[in-house]
């Protein structure tokens, strides 16, 4: 085997495994996640899965320990019940995914709760003013 020919196939062999790392190191720190109409007409429903879509308005209600809200997709919304603090951050209207199962009455039970967030920073205003 000639050197040219020995050092394109070490070069292959390098950029194979560092392309294997990447891959390896990226599938923990990805988060996927089901919309509403997805869970609702999926075969495995009962799975533990995370669930994300938009808070529907109105509908986040904390009693006795127990959190109540839906999320939506925009076509399927899903009862969701929290028996644990829920973040500060989440906000009706807003993006959230949470993890759990779909019971058999069509209520997704979950123990994990994490409001999404925007990439764009904004400052608050100062006492109602604009600071431009």
């Amino acid at each position: 085997m000639s050197a040219r020919r020995s050092r394109a196939l070490l070069l292959l062999l390098v950029v194979a495994g560092v392309a294997l790392l990447v891959t390896a190191g990226l599938q923990n720190t990805l988060t996927f996640y089901r919309s509403p109409s997805e869970i609702t007409q999926g075969p495995a429903a009962h799975d533990r899965v995370r669930l994300g879509g938009e808070v529907v308005p109105g509908s986040l209600r904390t009693d006795a320990g127990v959190t109540r809200f839906r999320i939506s997709d925009g076509t399927t919304e899903i009862p969701v019940e929290q028996v644990a603090d829920l973040p500060g951050t989440l906000r009706e209207g807003q993006q959230a995914v949470v993890e759990g199962s779909l019971d058999d009455h069509g209520v997704f039970r979950s123990d994990t709760v994490m409001a999404k967030h925007g990439n764009e920073y904004r400052p608050a205003e100062a006492d109602g003013q604009d600071s431009r």
